[in-house]
C-alpha cells in the first residue's frame, strides 16, 4: 500500500474504534520524518499541505514531494490538501495527485456552505479523491474565538453534500501551544448521534487537545482524524535549537535540518500510538 484516499483510512478507524494523524508539513524533513514514523509504527498516516506551507511553496512541488514519499512506504499515506478555499485551489490539487481535498466553507452561510461543498465534492469524487467539509468555526489562538457546531445543521450537512469526513467545532482552537482545555464532548455526542454515526469526524486544532482526551475520542466517538501541526512544529524547533548549540560553527543546512527528524520520528510515532493506528495495516 502507499497512496490511498481520506475514505480508505478513516471508513476502517470508524468502524474499528482508532483515529489517524493529519500531519501539518512544512517541508521534506518533517514529511520524511513524518511517512519514516507511520512505517516504523505500521499505521496510515496523512499528509497535509495547509495554507502557510503552500504560500511558501508551489503545490507542483509539494504534490511531487508527497508522491516520492508516499511510493516510497509500504503503508497508506493519505495526501491531503487541507484548507482549500476555492474549487481552483482543489483542481490544481487534484492535477497533482492529492488523493484528499478539505474545502473550508465554514465561514459561508450554511447553504452557501452546502452548496459550493457539494460541487467541490462531485469533482472530487470522479478522479477518485476524497473530500472534508467543514461546518463551524474552528478559532486561531490568539484570534478569533472557537464556536461550536450545530448538531442538526451538522446532519444536514453530510446529507447534502457527500462529504467523506466532517471538520466539527467542539471547543478546539488552531495554533495552541499546549492543551489549554478539554473538547465539549456533550456536543461531539450530539453530532454523532445527528449524523448517526455515518461519516468520520475531525478535529482540527488536535495539538490543544489533551493526551488522554484524544486517546478516549478515538477509541469511543466518530472522530477519527485529529490534525496535528503546532506540537510537532514546537519538537522541530526546540531539536533545531539544541543542535546549533552543539556547536556555534555548523553551518550545513542538510547536517542541521537532518538532525530534526529523529526528534520529530519519536514524537510522531507517540501520537499514532495515542490514537490508536499502530499495527493497523495487515500483512505488514
Amino acid at each position: 500500500m502507499t497512496r490511498a484516499n481520506l475514505s480508505e483510512v478513516l471508513r476502517p478507524a470508524l468502524a474499528n474504534g482508532y483515529a489517524v494523524p493529519g500531519f501539518v508539513c512544512l517541508g521534506w524533513e518533517d514529511a520524511r520524518a513524518f511517512v519514516a514514523a507511520a512505517t516504523a509504527e505500521n499505521a496510515p498516516v496523512i499528509l497535509q499541505a495547509g495554507p502557510g506551507f503552500r504560500a511558501h511553496t508551489p503545490i507542483s512541488v509539494i504534490g511531487a514531494m508527497f508522491r516520492a514519499l508516499a511510493d516510497s512506504v509500504p503503508v497508506p499515506v493519505v495526501l491531503h490538501l487541507d484548507h482549500g478555499r476555492s474549487g481552483a485551489e482543489i483542481v490544481d490539487a487534484i492535477s497533482e495527485g492529492f488523493t484528499s481535498v478539505m474545502f473550508d466553507g465554514s465561514d459561508l452561510p450554511l447553504l452557501e456552505n452546502i452548496r459550493q461543498t457539494r460541487q467541490i465534492a462531485r469533482t472530487a469524487a470522479d478522479s477518485g479523491v476524497s473530500i472534508e467539509g467543514e461546518l463551524g468555526i474552528v478559532g486561531y489562538h490568539g484570534g478569533i474565538a472557537s464556536g461550536l457546531t450545530d448538531p442538526a445543521e451538522a446532519a444536514e450537512f453530510v446529507r447534502e453534500t457527500g462529504v467523506d469526513a466532517l471538520a466539527i467545532a467542539c471547543g478546539n482552537t488552531h495554533l495552541q501551544t499546549g492543551p489549554k482545555g478539554l473538547l465539549n464532548e456533550a456536543n461531539i455526542a450530539a453530532i454523532a448521534k445527528a449524523t448517526g454515526s455515518a461519516v468520520p469526524l475531525v478535529i482540527h486544532g488536535g495539538s490543544g487537545v489533551p493526551a488522554d482526551q484524544r486517546t478516549d475520542l478515538a477509541r469511543q466517538t466518530p472522530i477519527c482524524k485529529f490534525n496535528i501541526g503546532t506540537e510537532l512544529r514546537q519538537t522541530f524547533g526546540k531539536a533545531l535549537r539544541t543542535y546549533l548549540a552543539t556547536d556555534p560553527e555548523v553551518f550545513d543546512r542538510i547536517a542541521i535540518l537532518k538532525a530534526t527528524e529523529p526528534p520529530i520520528i519519536s514524537r510522531s510515532r507517540e501520537i499514532l500510538r495515542q490514537l490508536g493506528a499502530s499495527n493497523r495495516i495487515p500483512g505488514n
